[in-house]
Order: C-alpha cells, then structure tokens, then sequence
C-alpha cells in the first residue's frame, strides 16, 4: 500500500515495487486523479483513497467500470488501511508518502492495525512522536525510516546499539542558498527557491530544504526514532549528499551510509529489510566525486534550524506549532503572497507565542494547538498583504 503515491516519493516507490514485482494493493493520493487512475488501473489494485473529496467522487467515477473500492478524506484513507489485506508474500507494507501533518492519523492507524510501516512522513514524528512511538512499540511495530538520512542512521545501527550510541550526524545538502547572509535571501524568488542542486522532490519540501526547516524536522525525527537526546544530534553541511547520515559511537568510531543521492534505496531498503537486494540504483562512484565536503549550518541566518532545537526541547506541542506555521508560511509563500524571509519571522513569531505548548502531550489535544497556531500564522500572513 502506498500513500502519496502521485507525490514524489510515491513515484518513486511505484517504480520500486514494480521492478521487485510487488503487488500494490492500495494507493491514495489528494487531486491528482488523472494520476491516481492510471496507477490505479496499472496494478489493478483493490482500493484506492484520494483526500481531496471532490478528487475522490471524480475517481469513482473514472473507475466505475472496474471492482476497486474508493474512499474519501483521511478518514477514508485509515479505512481503507484498516480494510485492504494484501495477498503479497511479504505481508502488508504501508508506505506513507503524504506530505504534512495529514499523514499522522493514517501512521497512527497503520500502527493499531499491525502492519509494517515504510514511514516518509516525517510530520507524524514531528507533530506526535511520543503518541507514534508509544503505539509503534504497544503494537510490535519496528518503524522503516525512508527519509535518506533516517534510513542512513538505521543502516549504522546495525554495527552497534542504542546505547552505544554517543552522536547521530545528520547531513545536509545546505539547499540551494547556502552562503547566502540575510539580504542576500530576500530577493529570493519561488521559482530560485524551488531549484535545488541535489534532490528531486515536491515544492512544500523544497521550501523547507532552502530554509533547513526540513533539517529541524529531521532532528525532532531522529530524537523520537532513535531515542535520542536533541543534543546527540548533529547537523553536517555536506553539498555532495553522498554521505547521507552516520552514527558516532562511544568508542568515537563513526559509521557512514553512503550511495549516490536517490530515494530508491531508501524505498528499497524498507522493502526487503533485514535483507538487501539488488540494486535499483545507480553504482557510487567515488573517482567521479573526487571529494567529499563538510560545513556547520549557518543557524544564524537560517534560523529555523536552531527553533526546531528549542521546539523538541521544549516537547510536548511544541513541535506540532512549529510546523503548523511552517506549512502555512511555506504554502503563502509559494501563492506569492509572503516573501521567502518572511517564513523565517512568521514561524519564529508563532512558536514563541506558544511555547506554553510544551506542557500538551495528549494527540487530540496536540492537533488543537496546531490548528491554533495555523490560525496564529494565519493572522501574521495577513498583516503582510
């Protein structure tokens, strides 16, 4: 089953489960209904499930003529998670590709089911990771990391433990902008924003790779994944994005996972673990890299690296106020109707209004102080028009 399939990531896995020959039972998507069909009608799937719910009565529509089950909203897509059997000899994998915070209940739900979960969503962690954690381990569920640089550190943790572990060394490609000081970021335009050097993806994580919130992210993840303090985490800038993350042990060995930047691996890696598999992507070649280069992030300038820090921190909803601003400040900004250093100032301005979050621990509750702080964010978007 794959989530998010029309997105970057779901490509992806779509390509990797038909060059392994895996069925796909069950994919979802938001409005892109021409595609989610021609997927659908591809690998003949059972269900199919489209969040947007006017997506989801055209694709019922498009799909009369065939026996797959449609569904509609998330509520629709935990449905078709909890109803959809797979008939594959490896079970039923979840990968969960949706974007935002959208994707917590479908992992959430995932989880309670006992299935395997293939986890691209990083906002599940980032909004709720104690609740996702605690489910995870409640249910028997090892969690499948398919972000590059989570799915790094669990390829090093099979040459040590948890608590042999003394840093975790998350790399960043530094974005399209690193060097850049403060007035150099405000001429940045949508269009230089979403041009990065190295990954392919979709706009809303482009955004937040050029402002390192995508890097915040992946260091709350990582704390709640691994069971680590915030301050065992560390960020490398590192441009080629071949080392893709490692892990410092005690005895100060550091162990690096390295392969040329795609997500394929990492899709694959969940796929087929324990076990590794040939390749669906291209071999490294470290003669035609020739160096390999390493910076400290620039916090100063790109502060929501350093908020992200404070955000896990403070715990509790924190983190979930912090990326509710961001999805509404990156989503003003790529309408044009904020400019690129006005995420930085509108998600700075929100979590510090709500700090007093961090006493919240209780999902639902978790999601009211995100919705309030999209309404916050909402507000300081406004003031700028």
């Amino acid at each position: 089953m794959i989530l998010g399939s029309t997105g970057s990531v779901g490509e992806q896995a779509i390509d990797v489960a038909e060059k392994f020959g895996v069925t796909v039972d069950a994919i979802s998507a938001h409005k892109n209904v021409k595609r989610a069909e021609e997927q659908a009608r591809h690998f003949g799937v059972k269900a199919c499930a489209m969040s947007d719910p006017d997506a989801a009565k055209d694709l019922k529509e498009r799909l009369k003529d065939t026996d797959i089950k449609v569904y509609a909203k998330t509520d629709g897509i935990c449905e078709m998670i909890a109803e959809t059997n797979s008939d594959g000899e490896i079970g039923q994998i979840v990968e969960n590709s949706i974007v935002g915070e959208a994707g917590l209940k479908p992992t959430l739900t995932t989880l309670i089911c006992k299935k395997k979960l293939a986890l691209a969503n990083k906002e599940s962690l980032v909004v709720s990771g104690e609740a996702v954690m605690k489910s995870a381990k409640e249910n028997g569920i090892e969690i499948l990391p398919v972000d590059s640089e989570h799915c790094a550190i669990f390829q090093c943790l099979r040459s040590g433990n948890n608590s042999e572990i003394k840093n975790l060394i998350l790399t960043a490609s530094g974005g399209p902008f690193f060097g850049y000081n403060k007035e150099q970021l405000s001429s940045v335009t949508v269009e230089t924003a979403l041009a990065h050097p190295t990954w392919k993806m979709g706009p809303k994580i482009t955004v937040d790779s050029a402002t390192l919130m995508n890097k915040g992210f992946e260091v709350i993840e990582a704390v709640h994944l691994f069971e680590v303090r915030p301050e065992q985490v560390r960020v490398v800038v590192h441009r080629e994005s071949i080392i893709h993350s490692a892990v410092e042990y005690i005895d100060n060995s550091v162990i690096a996972q390295m392969s040329v930047p795609d997500m394929r691996h990492c899709v694959q890696y969940a796929l087929t673990h324990p076990e590794r598999a040939e390749a669906t992507t291209k071999e490294l070649d470290l003669f035609s890299v020739g160096k390999l280069t390493f910076a400290k992030p620039d916090t100063d300038t790109f502060v929501l690296l350093a908020k992200a820090y404070e955000a896990i921190t403070l715990g509790g909803a924190v983190p979930a106020v912090l990326n509710a601003a961001n999805e509404e400040a990156v989503a003003a900004f790529l309408s044009k109707k904020i400019g690129f250093c006005d995420i930085f100032d509108i998600v700075c301005k929100t979590v510090d209004s709500m700090s007093d979050c961090r006493s919240i621990h209780d999902p639902d509750e978790i999601l009211r102080a995100a919705s309030a702080a999209r309404e916050a964010a909402k507000s300081l978007i406004l003031k700028r028009n």
